[in-house]
């Protein structure tokens, strides 16, 4: 019922910058939290950035400073501009959200298909 789409992924020098873009659609009600993570090869998949629907941000240490995660509420998409970007950044990036559906009322969380990042050393 409630599907996310990205886009923005793709090949980009160390030092470049790429944005990720995540566009949630379906039957929402509200969207409490979206958020992006990242999986290397041969990693777990950790949390890279969030935003809730308040505003507030939390950012994984490796990225703080470098990554800028923003909202646009009335779009329910979430953004991801990634700055000064390392060859360690290199992976797979979710995007991921969780809220309420509309015509359950019930809670739901659904994650992106992933988008490839590649940062060339």
């Amino acid at each position: 019922q409630v599907q996310l789409v990205e886009s923005g992924g793709g090949l980009v020098q160390a030092g470049g910058s790429l944005r990720l873009s995540c566009a949630a659609s379906g039957s929402i009600l509200s969207i409490n939290a979206m958020g992006w993570y990242r999986q290397a090869p041969g990693r777990q998949r950790e949390v890279g950035a969030a935003i809730t629907s308040g505003g507030s941000t939390n950012y994984a240490d490796s990225v703080k400073g470098r990554f800028t995660i923003t909202r646009d509420h009335a779009k329910n998409t979430v953004y991801l501009q990634m700055n000064s970007l390392k060859p360690e950044d290199t992976a797979v990036y979710f995007c991921n959200a969780y809220g309420v559906v509309i015509t359950t009322w019930r809670s739901f969380e659904v994650w992106g298909q992933g988008t490839l990042v590649t940062v060339s050393s």
